[in-house]
């Protein structure tokens, strides 16, 4: 019997990764994200599966970002009782964003249900914070680069993918077939994290494609930043900073620090890091120290750079402050979270900043600021944008199309295949003619819901 794979998310579109691999009715689910963006991909979420959460056997995630782990809690609450098999560090983090996402979720609901703004009595959260963290038990920590089982006779194991702390590709050895998973692929010039190993023979590849179509500037981050905070700091505005709390928060603090002790800007500048799963995330920076380039001083610089804010009450007490200051808040596309309240309060004047430190999916608030909108909807009123909003092009921690060529041009050589997936269209279009005009490989974007045997 055949081994399939159902592209069942992460196809035409840069998130929901979600790839069923099928062989002798056995079946194992590599990630398990949330669709973000446009509507109609977040309606998804909200679906059933094509196939019934009781019937999957494992699943294994690359990594802890939501769009690779936070359909999980639902997945457990709909029938799934399997194990969850990740690297240690995605363990820890997933131990984080998990539970947060799910009291984002029920804060959202509850908040709109207290104003009127649901369309739906009452709106309900997609899952709680105590179904995230039921589901947690079933999270197996495995070793980079150690053979594991996560089905009897299927063999599979991870290495190092850089990109956040835990990340991983996965080589999975099933039915005679080997198929490499990238997940989602770090820099190899990232000033945080560890480049990816290069890669292992496969017969099959799924390559992601997030930034397939473009090629990183030559700007550093160190470069970028500090300008705008030295130009805010002279005018005394404001600046909000929507980040992901994995990676990036982690990224734009730790520059932060080196601006401040280069006297690039003021040292008195304040800042402030307004959002606990970043604050739990930084922490783990000492936890894992062979993931990271930081050194222990790093670290603790990274560390103390911001006042950490926890509690509702100490970010609600940021508004009877005065500039200039710098608020970190999560999400990194302003999809939900903390940061909506800053934009809601800071937006609207000129003498502040909004930076955007990261890719903004279609469909997004943080897409829509970087397209130039002048009013944003937030919470059913409609925000007008007169800060200065800017867009940082070298803080990604996202290999790009030069990048992920190459890293493929590693393999000792060449697969049967390759998937083109976690990417827009235009994305992955585009590293699909690259691969197949470049190094000749055969390359395809599956559509999602799409079953392709190996």
């Amino acid at each position: 019997m055949s081994v399939t794979i159902t592209f069942l998310g992460g196809a035409d579109t840069v998130t929901g990764s979600k790839y069923l691999v099928e062989h002798k009715q056995k079946r194992l689910l590599v990630d398990c994200g949330l669709f973000q963006g446009y509507k109609q991909l977040r309606l998804r979420n909200w679906r059933p599966l094509s196939v019934n959460p009781a019937h999957i056997d494992a699943v294994v995630l690359t990594h802890a970002h939501l769009d690779h782990s936070g359909y999980l809690p639902l997945l457990v609450q709909n029938g799934f009782r399997g194990r969850v098999h990740a690297t240690l560090a995605t363990c820890d983090l997933v131990s984080i964003l998990l539970p947060d996402s799910g009291h984002i979720q029920e804060e959202d609901a509850h908040f709109a249900n207290r104003h009127g703004f649901s369309k739906h009595a009452p709106a309900l959260p997609l899952y709680t914070k105590a179904q995230a963290i039921r589901c947690l038990r079933q999270l197996h920590a495995e070793r980079q680069g150690q053979c594991f089982e996560p089905i009897r006779g299927w063999k599979a194991h991870f290495q190092p993918a850089g990109h956040i702390l835990g990340a991983a590709s996965l080589l999975l050895e099933v039915g005679g077939r080997r198929i490499l998973f990238s997940g989602d692929l770090g820099r190899p010039d990232d000033p945080l994290m560890n480049p990816p190993e290069p890669p292992p023979q496969a017969d099959a590849v799924l390559i992601e494609s997030t930034y397939g179509d473009r090629q990183h500037p030559t700007d550093k981050l160190f470069d970028e930043l500090g300008r705008l905070l030295h130009k805010l700091a002279a005018r005394g505005g404001v600046a909000v900073v929507p980040v992901f709390a994995v990676g990036r928060a982690q990224a734009v603090l730790h520059t932060i620090a080196q601006l401040k002790a280069a006297g690039a800007i003021p040292k008195a500048l304040p800042i402030f890091l307004d959002s606990p799963m970043a604050i739990h995330t930084t922490a783990l920076f000492e936890r894992h120290p062979g993931e990271h380039r930081l050194s222990v001083q790093e670290v603790r610089n990274m560390d103390h750079v911001a006042t950490m804010l926890e509690t509702p009450e100490q970010s609600k007490s940021l508004v009877r402050r005065h500039g200039p200051m710098v608020i970190l808040a999560a999400s990194g596309m302003a999809t939900g979270g903390r940061v909506l309240h800053h934009l809601v309060q800071y937006a609207p004047d000129h003498r502040n900043m909004v930076i955007l430190t990261g890719y903004q999916a279609p469909g997004t608030r943080g897409a829509a600021l970087a397209s130039g909108q002048t009013t944003l909807r937030i919470h059913a009123q409609d925000v007008l944008v007169r800060a200065e909003v800017a867009q940082i092009e070298s803080a990604s921690a996202h290999a790009d199309g030069k990048q992920v060529l190459s890293w493929l041009h590693h393999m000792p050589s060449a697969p049967q295949q390759v998937f083109v997936v976690h990417g827009e269209r235009a994305a992955s279009d585009m590293l699909r003619q690259r691969i197949e005009h470049e190094i000749k490989w055969p390359a395809l974007v599956p559509e999602h819901g799409s079953v392709w045997p190996l």
